[in-house]
């Protein structure tokens, strides 16, 4: 995947996770495309390593719902330090 790919994905991973999170301050696009890649690597490795599927291997239905997984786990981390 490409690096626009990457981006792309990791912006809507990136709303989606923090709309399900209710997050309380706004990110922003860049915010969330930053969260959403990092959910993409981290999702990828919970579906590789516990689960047994298929990491992100492009831009599909399958790689948003891995990236969102991730980014939500992300943003649970980040608000679990913030408190």
């Amino acid at each position: 995947m490409t690096i626009l790919g990457w981006i792309i994905l990791g912006g809507i991973s990136g709303w989606i996770a923090t709309s399900l999170m209710n997050s309380r301050g706004s990110e922003g696009c860049c915010m969330n495309v930053i969260i959403g890649i990092i959910g993409a690597v981290v999702g990828g490795a919970i579906f590789h390593r516990l689960v047994g599927g298929n990491p992100i291997h492009g831009f599909n239905l399958y790689s948003v719902a891995v990236a969102t997984v991730g980014a939500i786990v992300v943003l649970a981390v980040v608000n679990a330090f913030r408190r």
